[in-house]
Parts: C-alpha cells; structure tokens; sequence
C-alpha cells in the first residue's frame, strides 16, 4: 500500500508539490510497481517519479545544430525499460532511419517517426550527459516537462527505470 506522501505525489496538485516529489527519495515497495529515477554521479538525486507497469515517458532535447525537439520514448514493459519510438522532425545531422531497426512513419509535419523499435535497455539504466539550457534534456510524462537542465546542466546522470523485477 503507498504511503501518504506516495499517493499525493502521485497526485502531484502544483508545480511546488511536483517538484518536491521529484526529489523525494521514495523506496519501491511491495506495492510500488516502478519507479523512473535519474541520479547524478555525485549520488544526488535530480528526479523520482512513480512508473508503473505499462506507463511510457520520453526523453526530449533540442537538436544541437538545428534546435528542433528530439524525442525518445520508453514503457515500462514488464518490468524493463523499453525504447518504443523515436520522434525526429527533419534529417538533421545524426538523425536518420537505420533499416531493420524500426519502421519509419510520416508524422505529416515534415518529419518521422520510428516505430516498432522495442528494444530493451540493458540494466534498465543508462548514463546521459545532461546537455546546456540550450539543448534543454526534458522528462515528459502525463503532460508534464521536467527539464533536466535546469537541475543538472553538464553533469553525468544515470537514468533507471527500478522495478521489482531489475536489480538494484
């Protein structure tokens, strides 16, 4: 059963209360499905936010040459942290369909989307290089943006999706 303090971060009534829940180190328990964190490498924790099973989030910056957004989009998919799609709005610089991997889809605005990628990331975590407040490194989830630049502009982070199935 979540804890008070669980359930109203859940609820999230505020930007103040989304932010002090962000930062709440709150442990997964036998009632808590997931949770998606991102640590810097100092140990301090940027965010925390409840992931349960079948919930998606992405990951979004702006292209550092064209400034557009770039998005990556993950589920978690019984119980692993699963890269479903990427959204990219021209054929920028490092930004094209690798065959085999995905398909490509119009997103009628000039630009695509890969689907079909499922790919499964290794030990539910990976490191990222949080980019300046110009590349902006953003959270999405249920309508909300979380810029990871405004807390951690230039530092190494780890970001994992813990579940009960993943290790620690």
């Amino acid at each position: 059963m979540p804890s008070p303090i669980h359930d109203l971060c859940r609820r999230a009534p505020g930007p103040a209360a989304l932010a002090l829940c962000l930062l709440l180190p709150l442990p997964l328990s036998a009632g808590d499905a997931g949770r998606l964190e991102v640590v810097a490498d100092s140990g301090r924790r940027i965010a925390s936010l409840p992931m349960p099973e079948g919930e998606a989030w992405c990951l979004e910056w702006n292209h550092s040459v064209a400034g557009f957004p770039v998005l990556d989009c993950y589920r978690h998919r019984e119980g692993l942290m699963v890269l479903e799609r990427s959204h990219l709005p021209d054929f920028a610089a490092g930004l094209d369909h690798i065959p085999g991997r995905g398909r490509q889809v119009s997103d009628g605005e000039g630009g695509y989307w890969i689907e079909g990628l499922d790919e499964s990331v290794p030990g539910n975590r990976y490191h990222l290089r949080v980019g300046s407040p110009e590349v902006n490194h953003r959270l999405l989830h249920e309508g909300r943006r979380l810029s990871l630049s405004d807390r951690a502009a230039g530092e190494r982070v780890t970001i994992h999706l813990r579940t009960s199935a993943a290790t620690p």
